[in-house]
């Protein structure tokens, strides 16, 4: 687990292997707005995280735009 941010936003990062695919969780803290990728074992772990941390401000915007 660690600890990101985006626009000043504090958001956790969950990371757990499965086989061969990783299962990365990134949780807004002040929301508590959780989403989940999964991707090789292989690819490295920034690139994960901004994957997580992509979908995480798309998933925030759509709740943000109604």
């Amino acid at each position: 687990m660690g600890a990101g941010g985006t626009d000043g936003r504090e958001v956790l990062f969950e990371y757990r292997a499965i086989g061969a695919v990783v299962r990365v969780a990134a949780i807004d803290v002040a929301t508590g707005t959780e989403i989940t990728v999964m991707g090789p074992a292989s690819a490295a772990q920034s690139d994960l995280q901004r994957l997580a941390l992509s979908k995480l401000k798309a998933r925030l915007a759509a709740l943000a735009a109604g």
